[in-house]
């Protein structure tokens, strides 16, 4: 792609994100969603495969009906309430199909089909993009709205974990497994989202530091599938390594980072007298934890030479940089000692 239409999507793409951040009026915040979407497409399509055009197609179909939604819900409110503002969210049911039409665009169960799909016909940056950014303006909106309907977010939220640890059992595509956990952490933050704002932000927080690294160590590796996992001891050793750790952290394993916002997710939970909310939550991270094992076991206890259903790929030295792997790896695995003072700044 020409590095200017390339820099343009991208500014497109800050813009729209900045301008749904900003907005107060939901008719703005539409329009920054809008152009965070139009911003995409090219970017997901510029492979010019039909793997690539179909995501682009359900992507845009999977957002565009979301987008129609949200309008339709913020007018609904406008009609019922006389205002605009996003703070000001007072009739259930504007609430609840805004929360839904959010749910759709960021990939929530049981309106989360179209996420897996998506992320396979892309190449890993521009999933990157996908898994991290575009998730950061529907937060925003639903951090804004703070729903009341707590029945309806601990079902999505229940039902988002279950779903992330279930699907991602028997994928062999690494696109499909991070989807599955992306819908898995998603469940997390929306579990908690109605008793601590500042636990959710934190929570995907480190979603997007352990995200970043992850894609970062599977596009090093040029690896889209569990088999090409097993060859990257002759690629990158230390990294080889440290990966397991990274996909640990992922499954929320102490003493690692991801365990930080699980612990204190289930804390608050705990505190909110729902115990059983917490039990289910917990035991369905196990699912979660057992596709990251599986990961891990392809890469280190895998012996190679192996013998691949596919050609083996040529080991070039990689032009990837370095520092963002270096910066997010070490967020990864240690920040978990720091949680007295990230807690203390989120004042939670």
């Amino acid at each position: 792609m020409n590095p200017y239409i390339l820099a343009t999507l991208l500014f497109g793409l800050g813009l729209g994100t900045t301008i749904t951040f900003a907005s107060s009026h939901w008719l703005l915040a539409w329009m920054g969603l809008e152009m965070n979407t139009l911003a995409i497409i090219p970017i997901m399509a510029h492979l010019h495969h039909p793997r690539a055009v179909e995501a682009t197609t359900k992507y845009f179909l999977t957002q565009a009906t979301a987008a129609a939604m949200l309008l339709f819900a913020s007018t609904t409110n406008a009609w019922l309430t006389g205002q605009w503002d996003i703070q000001q969210m007072s009739h259930p049911l504007p609430v609840t199909m805004i929360t839904l039409a959010l749910a759709l665009k960021i990939g929530l169960a049981p309106v989360h089909s179209w996420l897996p799909e998506v992320l396979q016909g892309l190449d890993l940056t521009t999933g990157l993009i996908l898994s991290t950014w575009q998730k950061l303006a529907p937060f925003a909106l639903l951090l804004q709205i703070c729903p009341t309907n707590s029945t309806l977010l601990t079902m999505l939220g229940l039902t988002s974990t279950l779903v992330g640890g279930w699907g991602g059992l028997n994928q062999t595509q690494l696109r499909k497994i991070l989807a599955y956990s992306s819908i898995a952490h998603l469940g997390w933050m929306i579990l908690i989202l109605q008793f601590s704002p500042s636990l959710t932000l934190l929570a995907l927080f480190t979603y997007l530091i352990m995200t970043f690294s992850t894609f970062l160590v599977f596009k090093l590796n040029k690896s889209t599938n569990i088999n090409a996992l097993a060859i990257s001891w002759a690629k990158a050793p230390a990294l080889t390594s440290l990966t397991p750790l990274i996909l640990l952290s992922l499954g929320g394993l102490p003493p690692l980072t991801g365990f930080m916002p699980k612990w204190l997710i289930l804390q608050e939970l705990t505190k909110q007298e729902l115990p059983a909310t917490a039990t289910l939550a917990a035991l369905t991270a196990l699912l979660s934890l057992y596709f990251y094992l599986r990961l891990s076991y392809a890469m280190t206890l895998t012996m190679s030479p192996n013998n691949l259903t596919g050609t083996t790929p040529w080991r070039l030295p990689s032009a990837q940089l370095t520092l963002p792997l270096a910066l997010t790896t070490t967020s990864t695995l240690t920040l978990l000692p720091l949680t007295p003072a990230i807690t203390a700044a989120l004042s939670l």
